[in-house]
């Protein structure tokens, strides 16, 4: 860290040091998990398009007549985003078998993987 400031990025920008210093012990603990675990923390690319795509459903209806209709809209979109083969077609999310598995071992006390 003190190499960090003396250098010339630390020079340079000042911030960053303290930021890494105020933001380490958080940092730390984001390394204690394994890699695939790390990889779904950070890539919530999936996520969002899907979210994005709901949203754009249902803006663009307006208004629904009901709870019911506004509900089959959403699943109409996702089964529409949906491959034949069950897999959310929107961006692939490689190894998501092994991250389920890394979650259901760090968490085993929360996570069933057999339901």
């Amino acid at each position: 860290m003190d190499q960090l400031e003396a250098g010339e990025i630390g020079q340079r920008y000042p911030a960053i040091p303290r930021m890494w210093r105020t933001a380490w012990e958080e940092f730390t603990t984001f390394l204690a998990y394994p890699v695939e675990i790390r990889r779904a923390l950070y890539t919530t690319n999936v996520i969002e398009s899907l979210n994005a795509r709901l949203r754009k459903a249902t803006r663009n209806r307006g208004a629904f007549p009901s709870e019911q209709a506004a509900l089959k809209t959403l699943y109409l979109n996702v089964r529409a985003m949906t491959r034949p083969d069950g897999v959310i077609g929107i961006t692939r999310s490689n190894g998501w078998k092994a991250t389920l598995n890394a979650f259901a071992i760090q968490f085993s006390d929360r996570i069933n993987i057999n339901k």
